[in-house]
């Protein structure tokens, strides 16, 4: 449903409702809970749509790019000169003023999900944003590489597998008792899980295609388990994962990623985002080497906010 339209230097400003649309990005399509309404505005052209970002509006007037989701940002459906993407953004923090917003938040995502990265960077940061925090996410791209590597290392943890007695089972959820089991290994060890059950649920029962489950079991009891989103149709995210306090065996999380390779080299996924690597206290060294061997890529993800 059409809200809103605007036309600026043959550009016109369509501001819709984003709930049940089609984006490659299915989070953008889906409701965010607690906030009044979710709004695409688009940057359109002779009817096709050049650029676009969805807002969470909140009822105390801040409009977030997206706060219940790994990221929002600025997307570019095609090629725009910097001066009309700049043009985008100025109509857009217009039309939020004349929404009365007084807040925007932009979770604007790495590189690798959007090649103009740099310049919608820059352009918020010329337009009045400051950051608020930057996470580093590790990245492993490249369809052929992802190929190679699984076609090298397929046999090494096969064996490791089968010398340590474990079965893996990769494939669509079929039951969420896995969730608990996360959220317990984890808090055990002094983590803190963050995900709400419900709302994940409601994403993997609407687009069960997008979301799949690694889970590692010994004796009929499972010991390990990575939950696996297909956040862009050519492309994996390590979401969740975590390992049961009491097994004893080694390189669990190493044979968990080898499968989360697997799977996105069946898929012919572009590339594989490990996620960020981050303690209250500042950067996790220890988990970014270990996620070094699995990466060839970093790119960071930047919150920006500015006042209306």
């Amino acid at each position: 449903m059409e809200a809103y339209k605007k036309e600026t230097d043959l550009h016109e400003l369509v501001v819709e409702s984003s709930v049940g649309g089609s984006h490659s990005y299915f989070l953008r399509n889906c409701e965010t809970q607690g906030f009044s309404e979710q709004l695409d505005f688009n940057w359109v052209k002779k009817g096709k749509t050049k650029a676009s970002i969805t807002f969470a509006i909140s009822r105390k007037s801040e409009a977030v790019s997206l706060p219940q989701s790994p990221f929002g940002g600025v997307s570019c459906e095609a090629s725009l000169s910097s001066a009309a993407m700049e043009a985008f953004l100025i109509a857009v923090l217009d039309e939020l003023k004349h929404r009365q917003i007084e807040t925007v938040r932009i979770i604007q995502p790495p590189k690798p999900y959007e090649t103009n990265f740099d310049l919608i960077n820059y352009l918020l940061f010329k337009n009045g944003f400051v950051q608020d925090s930057v996470l580093s996410h590790q990245f492993f791209i490249g369809k052929k590489r992802i190929k190679r590597l699984v076609k090298k290392e397929q046999s090494k943890h096969q064996t490791k597998a089968k010398e340590a007695g474990v079965k893996v089972h990769v494939g669509p959820i079929q039951n969420f008792g896995f969730l608990q089991e996360i959220r317990s290994w984890n808090q055990e060890k002094g983590y803190d899980a963050q995900f709400d059950d419900k709302r994940l649920i409601a994403q993997v029962s609407d687009y069960p295609e997008r979301y799949f489950l690694i889970s590692v079991s010994k004796d009929g009891l499972a010991i390990a388990h990575t939950l696996a989103v297909k956040l862009l149709p050519d492309s994996f995210y390590y979401f969740l994962s975590a390992i049961r306090p009491k097994s004893h065996l080694k390189n669990l999380g190493e044979l968990c990623l080898f499968q989360l390779f697997q799977l996105a080299s069946d898929q012919n996924s572009n590339f594989i985002d490990l996620g960020s690597s981050d303690t209250d206290a500042g950067a996790n060294h220890s988990l970014m080497f270990f996620k070094s061997r699995f990466s060839n890529d970093i790119s960071n993800k930047i919150n920006w906010s500015r006042k209306l």
